[in-house]
């Protein structure tokens, strides 16, 4: 095959560094902020072998996704753009980046969009940040017909991967785990009261996940009142000081300790005299500390429920199990959803020669139309529109079927061959201008956009 009729392909091509390849003082060097992903945006679209791109900057990756019918260069480009923008030689973060090529790349986004890929596997929060990354190339204009239909069936997948698998369902940190079991006791948490004893960051993390769940009542000690204070004003919740956790004890519902402590903060009597004064009803207490903070033994007290790490570990464990199951079902659907993208990819190999047979037809029909118009003389314009139907029914009787088998092997090593073939057989060029009525046109008849 010739020069003139060697084929374009378009290629979609990832470089990035995440959790697993760069350590955080890597990726925060690389964090984009919205001004600057807009920025980037911009200077990344004017790069010479940057046909499509979208920039994906969270706190565990940065990935620039882009198209380009010269992938190597292209991935060249991106690199020298992230040392540019960022202002860091490239010899300081080459080691941590990863390029992924086609079917390598498609797959990978597939993983992210689904949460496959990140730190917690079925984690929620990826999906929504994939379609934000999405929305500002939109925007931008940076994106084209093969991003958007990638992205697209990216969202679709992911959302086929939570419906079906379940995979976000089960909690896999302790503190989430701990809130999941105070569901168990207290069906409505908007109305209890909760007591977190400590500031650090494990304690942090478990009153964030009781205000997700409804806790408005918080309270927060710690031996450090101005600790607890900046924790409270953070959280909306309000500072105690630390000797007063025993006589707040009765006020409160939930108990969650997280403290550095080397002894036991609560122990049995003060549990027996908080109950005392709230006429027994039941109480929730959740020991995170290592050394634990809440003496065992009041576990044996009627009305009080207690759990320690292990307890929340056995648990964790349970929950990490169904969401490894889940995971292997939902390997399954991304790669059925990768099989499908490609296909359609594929599929966009053929779409030049469609459009040009296409057209040297219509050259032919526009041709032979006028010398029929001028060798039967004066016609009625209802008499040149039936003449004109007839010609663009025989064209299209013509090219029916094949199209239609051009279009049906268009992902097979027959596509090509057909492609090739009517090149010859037409004399076609490979290089044509496509208008944006002709392109939408071929769009459509490949296959509609998914939209989310």
């Amino acid at each position: 095959m010739g020069d003139k009729e060697k084929e374009v392909m378009m290629e979609i091509v990832v470089v990035g560094f995440n959790h697993r390849t760069a350590p955080v003082e890597v990726r925060e060097r690389f964090s984009f902020t919205q001004n600057g992903l807009e920025d980037g945006l911009s200077k990344l679209s004017e790069k010479k072998n940057v046909e499509e791109c979208l920039i994906l900057s969270t706190c565990n990756r940065v990935e620039v996704y882009a198209v380009s019918e010269k992938a190597e260069e292209s991935i060249e480009e991106i690199k020298e753009f992230l040392s540019e923008f960022h202002r860091v030689p490239s010899e300081y973060f080459s080691t941590y980046l990863y390029t992924l090529i086609g079917n390598a790349a498609v797959g990978h986004l597939f993983r992210v969009a689904s949460s496959l890929d990140s730190m917690v596997v079925g984690e929620p929060q990826i999906l929504g940040q994939v379609k934000q990354a999405y929305k500002s190339a939109t925007i931008k204009q940076a994106v084209g017909l093969v991003l958007n239909r990638l992205f697209h069936h990216a969202f679709f997948v992911a959302k086929k991967v939570r419906a079906e698998t379940g995979i976000g369902s089960q909690g896999v940190s302790i503190s989430y785990v701990a809130v999941e079991l105070a569901r168990r006791i207290f069906d409505d948490l908007s109305k209890r009261a909760v007591m977190i004893i400590g500031a650090g960051d494990m304690a942090e993390l478990a009153a964030r996940h009781l205000i997700s769940a409804g806790i408005k009542n918080l309270l927060i000690a710690s031996r450090n009142l101005e600790s607890a204070r900046t924790l409270a004003e953070i959280l909306n919740g309000k500072p105690v000081l630390f000797e007063e956790v025993y006589y707040l004890l009765k006020d409160v519902d939930i108990v969650i300790t997280a403290t550095g402590s080397a002894d036991f903060i609560i122990r049995p009597q003060h549990m027996r005299e908080a109950l005392k004064l709230r006429n027994n009803e039941p109480m929730f207490m959740i020991d995170i500390a290592v050394p634990r903070d809440i003496d065992p033994r009041v576990e044996e007290i009627p009305n009080v429920y207690l759990y320690d790490i292990d307890d929340l570990k056995n648990v964790l464990d349970e929950n990490l199990k169904t969401r490894r199951e889940s995971a292997e079902k939902a390997e399954e659907i991304v790669l059925q959803g990768e099989k499908n993208f490609l296909r359609w990819l594929d599929g966009l190999k053929v779409v030049p020669t469609i459009i040009q047979l296409k057209k040297r037809f219509e050259e032919i029909k526009t041709d032979e139309f006028g010398k029929a118009v001028s060798r039967l003389g004066s016609l009625s314009e209802r008499e040149k529109s039936i003449v004109e139907n007839m010609a663009e029914g025989i064209i299209g009787k013509i090219l029916h079927n094949p199209l239609t088998n051009l279009k049906k092997e268009s992902s097979s090593s027959l596509g090509a061959l057909y492609a090739h073939t009517l090149k010859k057989l037409f004399e076609l060029e490979v290089e044509v201008e496509v208008t944006e009525d002709e392109d939408l046109t071929v769009k459509q008849r490949m296959g509609k956009i998914e939209h989310d």
